[in-house]
C-alpha cells in the first residue's frame, strides 16, 4: 500500500453542519501574538496554513466585548462593527486557499484583567485574580448574564458578516465565562446558573442555542470544551462530569472540539508529556455520546496515529495547534507521500512563550513562522541563487544546519564542516538530557534534508583553521561555531564571577552533556542562567541517582519556564526526586568540599557541603576562527558572516532563525533587507 493510499482516510471531506471541510486536518484555535494589532500579518500566517492543506483554519481568541480585554496580549477582537474589515481580511485569505475559516468567540471573565479598558471584571462568583495584580472580579447578576448573552449573539452575527464558516462557543482552558460557570471552583451560585451540573451548564446551552439562531443556516457552530481538568477528584473528570456535559449538549453543536484543561496540560511540553496523542484517553468517549464530528488534539505528529484515530472512530478531525506551527504544510506532505520531509513539532513551547511575552509567534522548527507578511518568508519556497556558486558553513549546530540547508535549497554548492564526530551541536547534546529527547527532531530533519541533496558535502571531524578555510577556495563563509559555558561563575548576578578556590571541582553544562560526571557526594547545580537548562541538569543528575542541591538567585526554579507553561512541573519534578532547593541565593564562593551562598535580599552568608559545583551561568561565544579570518590581510573572502550562538547566544529557536535569515539574505540588496526588518503595520488616524 502506498503512503497516499495508507492515509487516504485523512483526505475524505467531512460535513460540519451547513459547511464541508475538504479533508480531516483542522488547525484548532491558537494564539499568535499578531491579532488586532497586526491583521495583515495574522491573515498571511493563517493563509499559509490553508495553503499547506489544513481544511479548517481557526483564529485565536476573539474578544467579544471591552469587558474581556486581554491587553497587552494581541488577540483578535470583535467588539463592534469596526473590527469586521480586519477579520474579513483573514477569512478572505483563508478562503482563497480553499479552506474554511473558524472564529473562536471568547469572553474571558476573570481571566481577562481589563488593563486597557479598566472595565469591571465579571465572573460567576466573587473571585480574586490568580495574578500578581491586586484585583477582584464581581459576581454577575441576572442583568449581567443577559448582557453577556447579547454581546455573544452580536459577535456571532459579526462573525457571519466577516465571512467565517464556523463560529465557536468556547468553554475551556479555565479561560472563559462558559467554562467558569461549569466549574464548581469558580461557581458557588445558588440560582439557576449554579449548583447542579444541569444549572452550571445552562449558560453554555443558551449560548449554543442563541448562536445557532443567529448564524446557524450560514455557519457551523463549534463547542470547544475541556472534558478533564487533570486535577483528579478535585476537578472535572472525563469519565464523570466531563462526560455528563457532552451527554447533556450532545447534538447542539455541529462540531465538538475537545481537549483538557488548563492550558499547561493541553499544551504540555514533551519534557513532561512525551507521547504523541497524549490526550486520547481523555477524549475517546466523545464520539460514543454524540453523532456530531469530533476534533481532538495532543501534539499529533505521526500520520500512522492520525489515520488510526480516524479508523477507530475516536476522531473525525486531526486537530493541531503546535504541529501546524512547526509545519504548516504537514497535510500536503502526507497527501503527497513526503512524510520524511515533515518538520515535526518538538513540544518545546517556544511558540507559547512568545504569547506569554505578548510578541509575535516564533517556532524552533519553523523559523518562517510569524514572518509570512513582514519578511514574505514561505516555509517551503525560497529564492534561487543569484551570482555566487559555492558557500562554506563551519559548524553544524542549529544555526549551521539551517543555514546550510537553506543555501542548498537556493541552489548553491554547500560544504558543511563540523569539528566534532557528529552533526548537531548543542541540540544533540541537550537532547541527551532527561526529558529533551524529542529535541533531536531539529537536527534529524535538517540532516536528512542535506543528505538527499547532490549539491551538499558533509564533513565531520573537520576542525578548520583560518588558513585551511582559505585553502578550500570558497569565497563565501558562514561561521556557526557556537558558544561554551563559562567556568568562573560570571552571570546575571555576578558580573565578575565568583571566587573559586584551588582544588575545587567545577563543571559546566558542556561537561555533563559530554558525559563527564562529577564525583560522588552532593552536587551543587548553580543556576544563574535561570532559563531551562539548570533545571534540566538537576533533574538529569537526580534521575541517575546523584545527590543534588539546586541553588539559584531566582525565587523559583527556572523562571523562564513560566513562559513555556511548565515551571510548576519543573519544580515539582525536582522536589519529587529529592533535590534540595536553595532559592534566592547567589554563589559567593567555592572551596574544596563546600560552597558559600549569599541571600540576595539580606546579604547573609551560609556554607553548604558539596563535592562539586556545576555552573550554569553565562556562555562565551566561540569566535576564534571568525576573528582570525577577519584579521587576514588581502582576504579572498567575499562573504564572512558570524551566525547563531557564535553571534548572539540564545535559545535554539534563535540560532535556527539566525541561520535561516543568513541564508535568505545572502546576495540580497541591503536596502531590501532593511525594509523588511522595519516593515510594520501602522494604525491609521481617524477623526473621533
Amino acid at each position: 500500500m502506498s503512503g497516499a493510499d495508507e492515509y487516504s482516510v485523512l483526505f475524505e471531506p467531512v460535513k460540519i453542519g451547513p459547511v464541508t471541510a475538504r479533508n480531516r486536518f483542522y488547525q484548532v484555535p491558537h494564539c499568535n501574538g499578531l491579532g488586532h494589532l497586526r491583521p495583515q500579518a495574522e491573515a498571511a500566517m493563517r493563509a499559509m496554513k490553508a495553503e499547506g492543506g489544513w481544511a479548517v483554519v481557526s483564529t485565536q481568541e476573539a474578544e467579544i466585548h471591552p469587558t474581556s480585554d486581554l491587553s497587552p496580549y494581541s488577540e483578535n477582537r470583535i467588539w463592534d462593527d469596526q473590527d469586521i474589515p480586519a477579520l474579513r481580511l483573514i477569512t478572505n485569505s483563508i478562503h482563497e486557499k480553499g479552506s474554511l475559516a473558524a472564529i473562536q468567540l471568547a469572553h474571558n471573565g476573570h481571566h481577562a484583567q481589563n488593563h486597557l479598558t479598566r472595565a469591571p471584571l465579571l465572573a460567576p462568583s466573587e473571585l480574586v485574580l490568580q495574578t500578581p495584580y491586586p484585583k477582584q472580579a464581581r459576581a454577575m447578576d441576572k442583568a449581567d448574564i443577559r448582557e453577556f448573552r447579547k454581546w455573544h449573539r452580536a459577535a456571532a452575527r459579526r462573525s457571519r458578516e466577516a465571512g467565517f464558516d464556523i463560529v465557536y462557543v468556547y468553554a475551556g482552558h479555565h479561560m472563559t465565562l462558559p467554562h467558569h460557570f461549569l466549574l464548581p471552583q469558580f461557581n458557588d451560585r445558588t440560582d439557576e446558573y449554579g449548583g447542579s451540573l444541569e444549572n452550571r451548564v445552562r449558560l453554555t446551552r443558551e449560548l449554543l442555542e442563541e448562536t445557532k439562531e443567529e448564524v446557524g443556516d450560514d455557519c457551523a457552530i463549534a463547542l470547544r470544551f475541556a472534558v478533564d481538568e487533570m486535577l483528579g477528584s478535585e476537578g472535572m473528570q472525563a469519565q464523570e462530569e466531563g462526560r455528563a456535559v457532552v451527554e447533556l449538549l450532545a447534538e447542539l453543536p455541529d462540531l465538538w472540539d475537545v481537549n483538557v484543561a488548563d492550558w499547561s496540560n493541553d499544551s504540555a511540553t514533551t519534557r513532561f508529556e512525551p507521547r504523541d496523542g497524549f490526550q486520547t484517553t481523555y477524549i475517546e468517549f466523545v464520539k460514543q455520546v454524540t453523532s456530531k464530528p469530533v476534533v481532538g488534539v495532543g501534539r499529533l505528529t505521526s500520520p500512522d496515529l492520525m489515520a488510526s484515530l480516524v479508523r477507530k472512530g475516536i476522531l473525525d478531525f486531526i486537530g493541531a495547534a503546535r504541529p501546524s506551527i512547526a509545519d504548516p504544510f504537514l497535510p500536503n506532505k502526507i497527501r503527497e507521500d513526503r512524510i520524511e520531509e515533515i518538520r515535526e513539532c518538538i513540544g518545546c513551547n517556544i511558540c507559547v512563550s512568545s504569547d506569554s511575552l505578548g510578541v509575535p509567534i516564533r517556532c524552533t522548527q519553523n523559523p518562517t513562522m510569524g514572518e509570512e507578511w513582514r519578511r514574505k518568508w514561505h516555509p517551503e519556497i525560497i529564492e534561487r541563487r543569484v551570482n555566487e556558486e559555492a558557500a562554506l558553513v563551519v559548524g553544524s549546530g542549529p544555526a549551521g544546519l539551517e543555514c546550510a540547508m537553506q543555501l542548498a535549497r537556493r541552489g548553491y554548492e554547500v560544504t558543511l564542516a563540523e569539528a566534532k564526530y557528529e552533526f548537531g551541536g548543542r541540540v544533540m547534546q541537550e537532547a541527551a538530557l532527561t526529558g529533551l529527547s524529542a529535541w533531536k527532531r531539529v537536527t534529524d530533519h535538517r540532516i536528512y534534508d542535506l543528505q538527499q541533496r547532490g549539491n551538499v558535502q558533509l564533513f565531520t571531524d573537520s576542525r578548520l583553521s583560518a588558513s585551511e578555510v582559505i585553502e578550500l577556495g570558497m569565497p563565501n563563509v558562514f561561521v556557526a561555531t557556537g558558544a561554551k559555558w563559562r567556568r568562573d561563575g560570571r552571570g546575571k548576578s555576578a558580573f565578575h564571577g565568583a571566587p573559586i578556590g584551588l582544588g575545587s571541582q567545577i563543571f559546566t553544562p558542556d561537561d555533563i552533556v559530554a558525559g563527564v560526571m562529577p564525583q560522588d557526594g552532593p552536587i551543587v547545580v548553580y543556576d544563574d542562567d535561570q532559563a531551562y537548562l539548570g533545571g534540566v541538569l538537576a533533574d538529569h543528575l537526580a534521575q541517575v541517582g546523584r545527590e543534588v542541591v539546586f541553588v539559584t538567585p531566582a525565587s523559583i526554579v527556572s523562571p523562564f519556564t513560566e513562559l513555556t507553561l511548565e515551571q510548576t512541573k519543573v519544580q515539582r519534578s525536582l522536589l519529587e526526586k529529592g533535590v534540595r532547593l536553595n532559592l534566592s541565593q547567589t554563589l559567593a564562593g567555592v572551596a574544596p568540599g563546600q560552597a558559600t551562598l549569599q541571600c540576595v535580599y539580606t546579604g547573609r552568608e551560609n556554607s553548604i557541603e558539596c563535592s562539586s559545583v556545576v555552573l550554569v551561568t553565562q556562555r562565551m561565544r566561540e569566535t576564534t576562527l571568525y576573528d582570525e579570518l577577519c584579521g587576514l590581510t588581502a582576504s579572498p573572502l567575499k562573504t564572512l558572516e558570524l551566525i547563531g550562538d557564535a553571534a548572539n547566544p540564545g535559545l535554539i529557536a534563535d540560532a535556527v532563525y539566525s541561520g535561516h535569515m543568513a541564508a535568505r539574505n545572502f546576495e540580497r540588496n541591503a536596502d531590501d533587507i532593511d525594509r523588511e526588518f522595519f516593515r510594520r503595520e501602522v494604525i491609521s488616524l481617524e477623526s473621533a
